[in-house]
């Protein structure tokens, strides 16, 4: 059930407000429904099997490009075998495809024409993607620093794209204006139905390898994706499918590492984050919206967050690709955090690979 983690009220049944109209509160969705085993649907493509723990109306039309699925390839790393889920193989090259399969899906349910996004570039290509799939128009605000392949993917799929000086906070301010004129803000970050999608992921993981990750490492801007798989081994341990969960690890760049900063200082840590320029933009969030919940989660999970120094960003996507993995700056910071935990946390261990090198000019 959605609600909001100020005041508790369920998330309405009309509408698509990005945050809490009573209270200006947050939405989330605290436990995800119930994993069943016996309503998982094979015949249904990619994620959409799973479509009995979406929260989606029945009526809900099924959007898809071929989302979910991605391989699980292992490989030598660090004198052990290491698996990496291909995320970046999702339809427009991101892990961000399974959570706006499930939001177009949404809206098209709920009569929605027209939207606006804020997005440092996959985010905003993944939704004009899935948007240009449903028939709905999008506006997709973004820095002007964004990666030039990004911006254009997002302009092929039909999109306009409005250009932001200054910081990723400052876009956000922009279209969280316009959204205040009776826009509907389908937010990556904001709503939480995005998160039944990117669960699906910890579904998937549990099916390729026939049982439970000893650690999951995943880039954290926002720290959507930790927080929604974190979540997606509980549904599963709920369910009597798993023994244990996994530790969760969030990798941030140290030029922009709110996370790392408080896991490692407290509340006194915020102090001296600041919102720098780095290599991998798609983790470049000062302020994460769930951050408190996705900082609890990691903790109890019995993981941690690193912090990457920017020197480490390439070196660490040249070692992916000498592997045969072909990854964008963002997605590469999870190399030097391999080499971190290896051999302190427990194997086997699973590095998730976000983006497709494709889209930097890095």
């Amino acid at each position: 059930m959605i609600v909001c983690n100020n005041c508790s009220r369920p998330y309405p049944d009309q509408g698509i407000p990005y945050r809490c109209l009573h209270c200006g509160g947050t939405f989330d969705i605290p436990v995800l429904p119930a994993f069943r085993m016996d309503q998982v649907q094979p015949e249904l493509s990619g994620l959409w099997r799973y479509r009995h723990t979406f929260g989606l109306p029945d009526d809900a039309p099924l959007v898809t490009l071929g989302e979910g699925n991605t391989p699980l390839v292992w490989a030598p790393a660090l004198g052990r075998q290491v698996a990496f889920k291909i995320e970046n193989q999702n339809p427009s090259g991101s892990f961000k495809d399974r959570g706006s399969a499930v939001l177009v899906s949404l809206l098209l349910s709920k009569r929605v024409g027209s939207v606006v996004e804020d997005s440092s570039g996959n985010a905003g290509a993944s939704l004009a993607a899935y948007a240009a799939r449903g028939g709905i128009q999008v506006r997709i605000f973004v820095p002007a620093y964004a990666s030039g392949p990004k911006l254009a993917q997002i302009e092929a799929y039909g999109a306009r794209v409005v250009s932001v000086q200054g910081t990723r906070s400052n876009t956000s301010e922009a279209v969280r204006l316009v959204a205040e004129q009776d826009e509907v803000y389908a937010s990556h970050a904001y709503l939480p139905h995005v998160l039944f999608g990117y669960a699906t992921l910890a579904y998937e993981l549990v099916e390729q390898m026939g049982g439970t990750p000893g650690t999951v490492i995943a880039p954290a801007g926002q720290g959507n994706l930790l927080l929604a798989v974190g979540r997606g081994f509980n549904s599963l341990l709920a369910a009597g499918l798993i023994p244990k969960t996994p530790a969760l690890v969030g990798v941030q760049a140290r030029a922009c590492a709110p996370l790392w900063a408080v896991s490692s200082y407290g509340a006194a840590g915020l102090g001296w984050v600041s919102e720098g320029q780095t290599l991998a933009e798609g983790v470049r969030i000062k302020y994460p919206v769930r951050g408190d919940e996705v900082l609890r989660l990691v903790e109890k999970s019995g993981g941690r967050f690193i912090a990457v120094a920017e020197e480490e960003i390439l070196a660490g996507r040249d070692q992916l690709a000498h592997l045969g993995f072909y990854v964008e700056p963002t997605s590469a910071i999870a190399w030097s955090a391999l080499e971190q935990i290896t051999g302190h946390l427990p194997e086997p261990i699973v590095v998730v690979l976000t983006g497709s090198g494709f889209k930097s000019q890095e």
